[in-house]
């Protein structure tokens, strides 16, 4: 798999994913500002991989701030966390890392200010590594809804170009890949940036997994004919009550798959899951420029001054999710709160495949 991020020598080296499929080039982040660019321009994307991203870029603004004390250091923080909370609103994995980052600081506010600068480097590196382990361990938990000869739809991408490797949404494709059955993927194109067609079909190319590209309006003909037998999909925030918000198109293919009696499972790391709200009409949703909509590589499409529309997530409300898939197990939506509540039994509540 190719690398979508890493840590070296105090500078960020992110994968430019708006380059893909045609080239694979790297842009040599050596300060904050830059990590925020890439965050905002979609070089790096995906919620796990962005709040790694923005680890790293606490990480190395961290070691341009000239301190003697705790208060100062945090203090020369602030503007850090505040460029990179700033880029993007409807992933929640951005705020998950600062709030992270304020949290092991103040648990070491007495080591001096050049070993905290030692420690976000090593925290940085601990959450890409931590986040492939959560990944293999969604793709186990969800590789038992797969069946040999099953055929899953996907919308966007939630792969490992989308984390720190592996993938929340191909996690438990890859396992049963590896559990030696015999799959297909649908990947929808994912319009407007196409993520789904460069992307996701791409990645699953790279390991030999069969992939089929459709357009975003194809999947619902393929649903009727009954050529599904269940989607997955990642997430960039799920809230309190199992509602879930992704890539603008993901309602639209929830409620088709309702209607066609095809299960419906979201990918979720823990990270992505903000308890602290209790509905999905709270998240924020990021709308983005036009010209996505109006060009396609540089080629403009559209007619000359049309208004456009650009809205980047939709939120899919609980009832049309079958399981949410995280590294603590498969639950219901309904359940989901319960992961929160101290000592609560999640093996009573977790969701098991029949058979």
């Amino acid at each position: 798999m190719v690398k979508t991020i890493e840590l070296v020598d105090g500078v960020v080296k992110m994968l430019d994913q708006t380059r893909l499929p045609r080239e694979v080039v790297y842009v040599d982040c050596k300060d904050y500002h830059v990590v925020a660019e890439g965050i905002k321009k979609l070089w790096i994307r995906g919620a796990p991989a962005i709040g790694i991203a923005a680890s790293m870029g606490i990480a190395i603004g961290a070691n341009d701030i000239k301190a003697s004390s705790y208060r100062e250091f945090m203090a020369g923080l602030e503007p850090v966390f505040q460029t990179l909370l700033a880029t993007r609103p409807t992933a929640v994995n951005i705020q998950w890392a600062v709030d992270r980052t304020r949290k092991l600081l103040a648990e070491r506010k007495d080591e001096p200010v050049d070993a905290l600068k030692v420690f976000l480097t090593e925290e940085a590196n601990r959450v890409l590594e931590q986040d492939i382990e959560i990944n293999r361990t969604i793709g186990k938990f969800g590789a038992q809804f797969i069946k040999d000869g099953d055929t899953v739809i996907t919308h966007c991408n939630a792969g490992s170009l989308a984390t720190g490797g592996y993938g929340t949404a191909t996690g438990p494709i890859r396992v049963a890949v590896e559990q030696g059955k015999k799959i297909h993927v649908y990947a929808d194109e994912t319009r407007p940036v196409l993520q789904g067609c460069r992307l996701t079909s791409w990645e699953l190319m790279q390991d030999n997994i069969p992939v089929t590209l459709i357009t975003d309006n194809t999947a619902g003909a393929i649903l009727r004919k009954g050529e599904i037998n269940l989607a997955i999909v990642g997430t960039d925030r799920t809230v309190a009550n199992g509602d879930v918000a992704n890539k603008i198109g993901t309602y639209s293919l929830a409620v088709l798959c309702k209607e066609n009696g095809v299960p419906f499972y979201v990918a979720a790391p823990l990270s992505s899951i903000d308890f602290s709200m209790a509905t999905g009409d709270l998240i924020p949703i990021e709308e983005r420029g036009p010209e996505e909509v109006t060009h396609i590589f540089g080629c403009h499409i559209a007619p000359e001054g049309v208004k456009v529309r650009n809205i980047a997530f939709d939120v899919t409300p609980a009832k049309y999710i079958t399981g949410i898939i995280t590294e603590k197990g498969v639950f219901r939506p309904e359940d989901l709160h319960k992961l929160n509540q101290p000592g609560a039994d999640l093996d009573s509540i977790m969701m098991k495949a029949k058979g």
